[in-house]
């Protein structure tokens, strides 16, 4: 039996960088969970961790109905790390004040440290950190002393060395803080004493362990695999713990790309051999959305007709009980988030299936992956030996290429649409630009244009590409591709792909714009 790793517990009271955290504190190969604000002292206790982080936040203490944390919290032994309201939070539940800054500090601010204190050992004395609050401690608690400053803030860092208390009002977690990573590794390994147990080939022990012991002797697995990252690698997780109790079951909507159904058939029925169904609904698909222009109404159609088509095919398999889904970390954050946010555009996921598919499913869902960031699920992949292709697929929307096809569907536009993506991803693998583009597709606007081929007049259409750089994909940058290579990706569509006569090139930044067009 695998031993659990070390644990880390964030205390999320609504910040825009909890994940952002977590990611850090994986990055240092320690495991951590994120928990609402609100768990109890017990829930805590139960759960054993090495150490606590508390996160940032946008209220402000002094507000009457500001997120709270139980005192006893500092009595547990355990070391805690406060971050920006985490400090703040802190300092007012322990007896100090926190006021309203006469200036707000906004951005990259110098920083100077105390380096004899564990938490900046190994760190320059004076380092740019990133700062965003209007509220600051100006009287540290009891038995705390500040260990960092700024021209503006007495206590941009406090401490209690006996109780292991540490808080920061700056955010070492983002890039712009020039040694957040160094500060946030001296907390894990010299105050919380973890000795980086986190590893992918670990996990993958303990995950197979995990499934059996959920799974049983006998028991049978349904999964939905659309062939992305996600549920691929969970699909190869579950293969390798109970083999072909497994049943995938791959929808074939017809708005795949190039390639990539076949791919899926290959990887699963010879590498990891499980159960496969191939369900060839890619007329059902289309009728369904004859004749739809709007977005939306695409999405929303494409989804419910997905779930409509999983639940033929669960209802024609015999003695599975099991769900699996290829659910992950930030999912599970997000669905627990306290904060709001407005619908940019539906998504399309296995949910919401019919009430007499739901009962068949008694022994509940496995989730293998649900405690993973997306740059853990593709190192699992590889650990796994998936192909590369399918471990590092690009973010690919569920009605696929549906909504790369602006206006009405015909299966002549999907054509078109899946000839020039293709031929844009070779060409940009051919120039070794893969690992500089974090997502690439081609777009066939719902406009002609007039054009001359072949001494003929045509009037074709539009075709435009997207290449978009970023880090979280929460705002995006367009890629600058080298003239020669777009030249040569115009070049081939506008010769190999029939109907299209023209080729833009999308320079627009997320925001105001979308990743995807529709």
């Amino acid at each position: 039996m695998q031993q659990k790793p070390q644990g880390i517990l964030i205390l999320d009271f609504g910040a825009q960088y909890t994940q952002l955290i977590a990611r850090r504190v994986r990055e240092a190969k320690v495991f951590c969970e994120v928990v609402p604000c609100s768990i109890s002292m017990q829930e805590i206790q139960a759960k054993a961790p090495v150490g606590v982080i508390l996160s940032g936040g946008p209220a402000s203490v002094l507000d009457a109905d500001a997120p709270r944390v139980d005192p006893a919290l500092y009595d547990l032994g355990i070391p805690v790390l406060g971050i920006c309201y985490g400090m703040q939070i802190t300092a007012h539940t322990l007896g100090g004040v926190v006021e309203k800054a006469a200036e707000r500090e906004y951005g990259r601010v110098p920083v100077t440290f105390d380096t004899q204190s564990p938490l900046f050992a190994g760190m320059k004395e004076t380092s740019v950190m990133w700062m965003s609050h209007t509220y600051h401690v100006t009287q540290a608690p009891a038995g705390f002393s500040s260990i960092a400053h700024s021209e503006n803030c007495a206590f941009c860092a406090m401490s209690h060395l006996q109780k292991r208390i540490y808080c920061v009002q700056f955010h070492p977690e983002v890039t712009h803080s020039e040694e957040g990573q160094v500060m946030l590794q001296n907390f894990l390994y010299r105050i919380c004493g973890c000795t980086g147990d986190w590893t992918m080939t670990a996990f993958i022990d303990q995950a197979i362990e995990a499934i059996r012991a959920q799974v049983g002797e006998d028991g049978r697995v349904m999964l939905g695999l659309s062939g992305g990252v996600d549920s691929s690698v969970a699909a190869a997780l579950i293969s390798r713990a109970i083999g072909s109790r497994l049943t995938c079951v791959y929808v074939d909507h017809g708005f795949m790309r190039k390639g990539e159904t076949e791919s899926v058939r290959e990887v699963f029925t010879g590498q990891f051999p499980v159960n496969l169904v191939v369900a060839d609904a890619r007329q059902r698909f289309l009728d369904r959305v004859a004749g739809i222009s709007d977005p939306e109404t695409k999405r929303k159609r494409i989804g419910a007709e997905f779930v409509a088509c999983f639940a033929d095919e669960a209802r024609k398999l015999q003695n599975v009980t099991f769900l699996a889904q290829g659910t992950i970390y930030p999912d599970v954050i997000e669905s627990g988030s306290v904060k709001g946010s407005a619908v940019i555009k539906s998504h399309h996921n296995v949910g919401g299936l019919p009430d007499d598919v739901a009962r068949r499913f008694t022994g509940g869902v496995v989730e293998p992956l649900r405690m993973l960031f997306k740059d853990e699920v593709r190192r699992v992949g590889e650990e796994l030996g998936l192909p590369h292709d399918m471990v590092w697929r690009q973010p690919f929307p569920g009605p696929g290429l549906a909504i790369r096809v602006i206006g009405e569907i015909t299966p002549d536009k999907l054509a078109i649409v899946r000839e020039s993506d293709a031929i844009l991803r070779e060409e940009i693998a051919l120039a070794g630009l893969e690992g500089d583009i974090n997502q690439y597709f081609t777009v066939l606007t719902n406009t002609r244009t007039v054009g001359v081929m072949g001494d003929e007049r045509t009037h074709d259409y539009v075709l435009g590409i997207r290449a978009v750089t970023t880090d979280d994909f929460m705002t995006v940058d367009w890629a600058r591709l080298p003239y020669d290579v777009l030249s040569k990706i115009s070049a081939r569509i506008v010769n190999e792909v029939p109907h299209v006569n023209r080729i833009v090139y999308d320079i627009t930044t997320k925001p105001p714009a979308t990743v995807e067009w529709e």
